[in-house]
């Protein structure tokens, strides 16, 4: 009959083929004795003819056995029993040149076997039905028969679960009686999840992205669902012959995947999206699939595979795996990578009382966690490093979603090495965090990333860069020992976002647009990000941290406070060119503050010698503020400019209250010279104008803040030593004598202060003549007589001893200008003039004499 089969005429075949078929079922439907199902030679004596079959090419041969095979399972299938092999074999006996039409009978007979007749097949068929479920999948003729067959290996995975131990049972005992003293590798229903795992494993790098997709999507979820079956050596042989496999062909496809549009597919034409429409980006997909499924299988059955014995090399191998695809310029590779990342450190505590604490020492190898460091470090530093070419189609950039997922690894991958983070670690991380906040963004997706400049909102990447440095921060304070030593570091980075504020970095050498152009970028460009809220915010914590760390030696060593100084001269000295108003001004109150927690520190004698350098920085940050060459908006109201003056009244007064009464204790004495220089500068400022014509409304003048520093200097020239007080007592000011420089300059600045406005006065009065001077004219110099009056009275209180000649000699010098103010048509001005032409009387005669 099998020869008939094989006749060259197709009627000849097609009657050895009904007389086979037939026989087949007409001996399966006859009643034996003993009955077919306990003469399992019987079986296969009946079902090989048509097993036999299945050599034969021609297509109506094998649809008449496959129709028999599917009328066979239908009638006889609860009584096949050791006929499974034979009725599997039929099924899976697939080749490249079979129709659509037979793959389709076939697969009707096998999705019949799995979803009715596993559990009366012997469980010795069951790696059989496996291995034909695979072989549907793999084939090329019908995609959707390759997903649903997938769905098949998933329904017997189900049933290995529900059906464990009566499968363990039946395979324990076949092993036992076909056993002849060798040792198995596995168990044996081990070896059955096995070889689920290998084919869907083989299905997972298919030509086709559904099916890769499918696959994949099963393999991981049966490991995750059913893995907790497996024996301990099992799992050795999952990492090694399934798992890292799987992830060295797919990263091989991935990198030799075609970058051509796929427009058509088996010459029907199809809509693909952009993003999948090439078969690199299809590879990409499954590239990110396979790296999160194995990712998860570490994080879920973490406490299995630590009890391996080659955990740490698998550990290394995974992270080895994550950096090369973190570091691929394909934006969807590299994000999934540090999202696998993130997922294997995230280590929770165990909560049952007969499970270790996984996050302890214990568990917790000093090398995996190193690793993991190391790993991460890598892909930082690679990632966000300026390119060397500025050429735009050769940039490519992070993207903002990685930064962020980047810096959000660092909270908990700090937690396992927080007892062995060092200074070295430290600048590594700084140097990763600014170098991902600098990345600037691309022109096209700068409108819904980039903030607006009056928008007080921080970028996602922003916030949790600010986040790190918080946790850094807290755990210094806390009392960790190696991080307390960190805090000059913790100082550098915040400063360095401060000036981010006002000044956006540079990165590399590539060409950027800042924020405020925004609307002008072009696709083919790159945006700059908002950096204001951002640097105020990391402002509010320079000052919080320094509140806490001001007394530390790590801080006081290292010049911090000079270095905030330094860092807060920028927004102070561009004042109104920063790109925010509130920039400077929380600039100005954070001065303020620092100072009022730092000056005491820096008067105490056992530390002096640390702030030398700090008292010149103040003094260059003081006049770039106080005497900014930055332009006032046009668009500034009255009430503005008078609120910005009464800011800078308020830093007078610091220096009035906070240093001048100290300066014999630590300040150098060119600070003290250079503050008493600003204090005279400040107080002809408001005769700035130089036309004599200046009217309130053609000249914005700053008359309060001229008065605050000429009463500062003036309040400067009456300090002097109190008699018996051995210093300062706490919270009082001091007094000074003549040896300290205070009252000689403030005198002399004083007194220069008041000639210059005297000279000043008569000449605009004489250019004038009929027409009065501007009321600020003559506000000043009636305060400028009264003032000269008070001086004159106290230095004639004073003893002789504690008042330098020079002085007296200035004093004098003075007198022929007022003199020529006596023509003075202002009454309020004659007046003031009579009284400190009066204190001259008993100077007609050097003092030193009549006191003789």
């Amino acid at each position: 009959m099998l020869e008939v089969c094989q006749h060259p005429h197709y009627k000849m075949r097609e009657w050895g083929a009904e007389a086979i078929t037939s026989l087949v079922k007409a001996a399966l439907q006859h009643k034996h004795e003993p009955p077919l199902s306990e003469d399992p030679k019987c079986q296969r004596t009946i079902l090989l003819p048509l097993q036999e079959l299945s050599s034969i090419l021609q297509a109506d041969i094998r649809q008449k056995q496959l129709e028999c095979v599917l009328q066979v399972i239908q009638h006889n299938g609860d009584g096949i029993g050791q006929g499974w092999p034979l009725i599997l074999g039929v099924i899976g006996a697939l080749n490249s040149e079979q129709g659509e039409n037979l793959i389709r009978t076939a697969f009707q007979s096998l999705q019949l076997v799995v979803a009715d007749f596993l559990a009366v097949m012997p469980c010795s068929c069951l790696r059989d039905c496996l291995e034909v479920a695979a072989k549907f999948g793999s084939q090329h003729q019908e995609l959707n028969i390759s997903l649903t067959a997938v769905g098949l290996l998933w329904n017997i995975s189900d049933f290995l679960y529900q059906n464990r131990e009566k499968i363990k049972t039946n395979l324990a005992n076949n092993m036992e009686n076909g056993s002849h003293g060798d040792k198995q590798p596995m168990p044996p229903f081990d070896a059955l999840w096995m070889c689920l795992f290998s084919k869907l494993g083989d299905l997972c790098v298919d030509a086709r992205p559904a099916v890769r997709k499918s696959a994949g999507q099963t393999l991981f979820s049966t490991i995750a669902a059913h893995g907790g079956l497996l024996e301990q050596t099992t799992w050795q042989a999952v990492l090694w012959q399934v798992l890292f496999p799987l992830l060295d062909r797919v990263k091989l496809e991935s990198g030799t995947a075609s970058t051509d549009r796929s427009d058509t597919s088996r010459g029907i034409n199809i809509l693909i999206h952009h993003s999948r429409d090439t078969a690199e980006k299809q590879w990409a997909e499954t590239r990110v699939l396979t790296l999160a499924g194995v990712a998860r299988v570490f994080s879920t059955k973490r406490q299995t595979l630590l009890n391996l014995g080659d955990f740490p090399r698998a550990w290394a191998l995974l992270l080895q795996f994550i950096e090369i695809s973190a570091m691929s310029h394909n934006a969807e590779i590299s994000l999934s990578a540090l999202k696998s990342l993130q997922e294997i450190i995230q280590v929770s505590k165990v909560t049952e009382e007969d499970q270790p604490v996984m996050n302890g020492e214990s568990l917790d190898d000093v090398v995996l966690w190193t690793n993991a460091w190391k790993v991460w470090y890598n892909i930082g530093i690679n990632s966000t490093t300026p390119p060397e070419t500025n050429c735009m189609p050769l940039v490519y950039l992070p993207s903002q979603p990685y930064l962020t997922t980047l810096v959000q690894i660092v909270p908990v991958l700090f937690e396992h090495i927080k007892p062995r983070f060092v200074a070295a670690d430290m600048s590594k991380l700084i140097t990763v965090l600014r170098n991902a906040v600098s990345v600037p963004v691309h022109g096209e997706a700068s409108p819904f990333i980039v903030p607006a400049c009056y928008d007080g909102a921080l970028t996602p990447l922003q916030e949790t860069v600010l986040s790190v440095a918080h946790i850094l921060h807290k755990e210094a304070m806390a009392g960790a020992d190696n991080l307390r030593s960190m805090y000059p570091d913790m100082f550098r980075q915040l400063l360095e976002y401060v000036e981010f504020g006002v000044e956006p970095p540079r990165y590399g050498n590539l060409p950027t647009r800042s924020v405020m152009t925004m609307k002008n970028a072009t696709p083919m460009s790159w945006v700059t990000m908002n950096y204001v809220p951002f640097g105020e915010r990391s402002l509010e914590m320079v000052v919080s941290l320094y509140e806490h760390a001001c007394r530390l030696p790590s801080v006081v060593h290292n010049h911090v406070l000079c270095s905030i100084i330094r860092s807060l001269r920028l927004p102070l000295g561009r004042k109104y060119d920063c790109l925010s108003q509130s920039t400077w001004k929380q600039a100005v109150n954070s001065l303020l503050v620092v100072l009022d927690i730092g000056l005491p520190i820096a008067r105490q004698p056992d530390v002096a010698e640390h702030f030398t350098t700090m008292w010149q920085e103040l003094a260059t940050a003081l006049e770039s503020f106080l005497f900014t060459t930055s332009v006032a908006p046009p668009t500034m109201t009255v009430e503005e400019y008078q609120r910005d003056e009464t800011i800078d009244c308020k830093m007078i007064q610091m220096i009035r209250d906070s240093i001048l009464p100290y300066t014999g204790q630590a300040a150098t004495p060119e600070f003290t010279a250079k503050v008493m220089d600003m204090l005279n500068r400040g107080s002809i400022h408001a005769a700035s104008c130089s036309s004599f014509i200046s009217t309130e409304s053609s000249c914005k003048l700053r008359e309060e803040f001229a008065k605050v520093c000429f009463e500062t200097l003036l309040h400067s020239s009456f300090l002097r030593k109190d008699a018996g007080a051995g210093g300062a007592n706490e919270g009082t000011a001091p007094s000074y004598g003549r040896e300290e420089p205070v009252t000689h300059l403030a005198v002399s600045s004083l007194l220069d202060r008041c000639q210059q406005v005297v000279t000043k006065y008569v000449q605009d009065e004489s250019l004038g003549g009929k027409c009065p001077l501007p009321r600020t004219q003559n506000n000043e110099m009636v305060y400028i007589l009264k003032a000269v009056s008070t001086l004159l009275v106290s230095l004639k209180k004073a003893p002789a001893e504690n008042v330098d000649s020079s002085i007296w000699l200035d004093v004098i010098a003075l007198y022929p200008s007022l003199v020529t103010c006596v023509t003075s048509n202002s009454p309020q001005i004659c007046t003031a003039l009579k009284d400190a032409l009066r204190e001259y009387s008993d100077l007609l005669q050097p003092p030193l004499l009549k006191r003789n």
